[in-house]
């Protein structure tokens, strides 16, 4: 049995589990810190990140974190001469809706009436500023509206032309995810902090605080902590229910598709793009049938969400394109090899091709170096984290993040590194406590597959 001894344990070292031990580090002194995880940092959901980021969202608290969030990273950027490769082209949200209205008065609402909302309605829209750069220090902020079909198809020809309306998310772009985590944790270590790797086995407690076992490759290890904290991932689950805690969250696969674009049909310069609209996936009259006959599969053949998404990867120069849609909505049991969906990639592609039409003609002959991924969306019914006290004294969470762990990694880590230090607190900084799930209180679940 190897014994260690240490302030503060934190298990799991994803981009959730680094942005702690380093905002323990630069903003309270604290250093005892050990990052315990079974594999490589960052190497089992940050690894599948889309390595997006945007301060648009459907409620007045998540934009005050993300935003929050977005502070970090840039102040990482900017101190490290953007080695976290942040750039900005923003998100567009596409539809083909008559009237937006609505959608137009969720973003008032989500900033509380101070967002900068640019209508362009005319043919030639002088004050709206391509995303020809991708310099986040020279992007704009706020939304632009685009409602003329001539702007739009100017702006953007490879979009279908049903698109009525284009709302573009300014502060908004991509980042490598990877990379940021690397920079917190190489502050880690020059701190003194100390990794171990092992699989956590059992949480004890005990006068001083807990004993977590660990099984290693060379036995077991024993670690003796004043605190703990909870950034397993998909795994949060089972490292509360350690200490005879029940966390509200469930684990649900998402995928994504690489490949390279080597028709070139999706504009290097284009930014994420979202069509928000529900579809039926245009299979054929013999393929149709074909899904309905199958109970696995039938409902593919019938009305699928909005929000399938595409983005150029790799910068200007590159030629990859990313392909995602969250339309899963089946919890399962965590795995360290979640299952994919052999079908994913036609289904996926097949939908995306409705907003960029160039992309069909990958149908049925997807690039051999196609790449097929996904990992776990952890997630609550509101869709909002899990940050705080995890119920005895001494343990603490930075936990489901759904699909934004690597966009929210700093704010997160900052928030629960004020939790574990004892520190002065943001106003909010309940809000992401398990108090909201008191029974006595009312929860909304957010399935709309945006976040």
């Amino acid at each position: 049995m190897i014994n260690f001894s240490t302030g503060t344990a934190i298990i799991g070292a994803g981009n959730l589990g680094i942005a702690t031990a380093y905002y323990l580090m630069r903003n309270h002194g604290v250093t005892d810190v050990v990052l315990i995880d079974q594999g490589q940092p960052m190497g089992f959901t940050s690894a599948q990140s889309g390595e997006n980021y945007r301060d648009w969202w459907p409620h007045p608290c998540m934009v005050r974190f993300m935003s929050r969030s977005l502070d970090l990273m840039e102040e990482i950027a900017g101190q490290t001469d953007n080695r976290i490769a942040m750039t900005r082209r923003g998100y567009l949200l596409a539809t083909r809706a008559d009237d937006i209205g609505a959608e137009l008065q969720k973003i008032d609402h989500a900033f509380e009436g101070a967002a900068e909302l640019r209508v362009h309605d005319g043919p030639l829209a002088p004050g709206y500023r391509p995303p020809l750069s991708s310099d986040w220090r020279a992007a704009p902020i706020g939304f632009d509206i685009l409602s003329n079909p001539a702007q739009m198809r100017a702006q953007f020809p490879h979009f279908d032309p049903s698109i009525k309306h284009v709302i573009h998310v300014r502060r908004a772009g991509d980042i490598a995810g990877q990379q940021l985590g690397q920079i917190m944790l190489e502050q880690v270590a020059a701190q003194g902090g100390t990794r171990i790797t092992g699989m956590v086995r059992a949480i004890a407690q005990t006068a001083e605080g807990f004993t977590l076992s660990l099984s290693g490759r060379e036995g077991m290890v024993a670690v003796q902590a004043e605190r703990v904290i909870n950034a397993a991932g998909p795994f949060a689950g089972q490292i509360a229910a350690m200490l005879d805690i029940t966390l509200p969250i469930q684990n649900v696969v998402q995928q994504k598709i690489a490949f390279p674009d080597v028709d070139g049909v999706i504009p290097r310069r284009m930014p994420f793009a979202i069509d928000l609209d529900g579809q039926q996936i245009d299979w054929t009259a013999e393929e149709r049938e074909a899904l309905l006959k199958d109970a696995m599969l039938a409902r593919l053949a019938g009305p699928m969400p909005g929000a399938i998404h595409c983005r150029p990867d790799g910068g200007d120069h590159g030629r990859w394109v990313k392909l995602g849609w969250a339309y899963n909505a089946a919890p399962e049991e965590v795995s360290w090899t979640p299952t994919l969906d052999p079908n994913f990639p036609e289904i996926v592609l097949r939908g995306a091709s409705r907003l960029n039409p160039g992309l069909r003609g990958y149908v049925g002959r997807l690039p051999r170096q196609m790449h097929h991924y996904g990992g776990y969306y952890t997630r609550t019914a509101d869709n909002w984290p899990l940050i705080g006290p995890m119920g005895p004294q001494g343990a603490f969470m930075a936990a489901a993040l759904s699909g934004h762990g690597t966009m929210a990694a700093c704010a997160t880590g900052e928030l629960a590194a004020a939790w574990a230090a004892g520190a002065a607190l943001p106003a909010e900084a309940t809000t992401f406590t398990l108090d909201r799930f008191a029974a006595d209180r009312p929860q909304t679940v957010d399935d709309s597959g945006l976040l």
